[in-house]
C-alpha cells in the first residue's frame, strides 16, 4: 500500500510539472538576489496607489509590453525565463522597488528597460501587478476579496 502511495504522489507531482509546462509557466523561477533597487528608489511611493481605477490602464500596457514574457496571467513563461509576478517574493517588494525595476531592467536576466514608457504609465503598470496579486490571493489562501 506504500508504495502505490508514493507513485500516486508521484504521479500528481508529475501531472502538476507537466501542466505547468503545457501552460508555458515558469515554475522554475529564481529572483536575482543581486537585482535590488537603490534605497531611496525602493522608497518611493506611487502617486497612483489611492487611484485604482487606474489599473485599467496599466492593464492595457501590461498586456501591450509585458505579456510576450510574463505571459497573460503574469505567471512568467520558462521559455523565456521570465519572472511569476505572483511570486510572494515580488510582490512585497515596494512600489518603488517595481517601479525602479520596470525602469531600469536587468539585462543580465532578460528584463529590459521600459523607461522609455512615460512615467504614469510605468506606475500604472505597478499598479496593476498589485491587482494581480488580489485576483489570486482568494484562490490561494481561502479568504474573500
Amino acid at each position: 500500500m506504500r508504495v502505490s502511495h508514493r507513485v500516486g504522489l508521484l504521479r500528481m507531482a508529475a501531472s502538476m510539472v507537466l501542466v505547468g509546462a503545457l501552460r508555458g509557466q515558469n515554475i522554475a523561477y529564481q529572483q536575482d538576489p543581486n537585482w535590488r533597487a537603490p534605497q531611496e528608489a525602493a522608497a518611493r511611493r506611487s502617486p497612483l496607489a489611492h487611484k485604482p481605477e487606474a489599473a485599467a490602464g496599466g492593464q492595457k500596457l501590461f498586456h501591450r509590453n509585458c505579456t510576450e514574457c510574463h505571459g497573460e496571467d503574469g505567471r512568467g513563461l520558462a521559455k523565456k525565463h521570465a519572472a511569476d509576478l505572483l511570486l510572494p517574493a515580488v510582490q512585497v517588494q515596494t512600489d518603488g522597488t517595481l517601479f525602479w525595476k520596470i525602469t531600469n531592467g536587468n539585462v543580465d536576466r532578460g528584463m529590459p528597460s521600459f523607461s522609455k514608457l512615460p512615467e504614469m504609465q510605468r506606475w500604472q503598470l505597478v499598479l496593476y501587478l498589485r491587482m494581480l496579486k488580489q485576483d489570486v490571493a482568494p484562490q490561494a489562501t481561502g479568504t474573500k476579496k
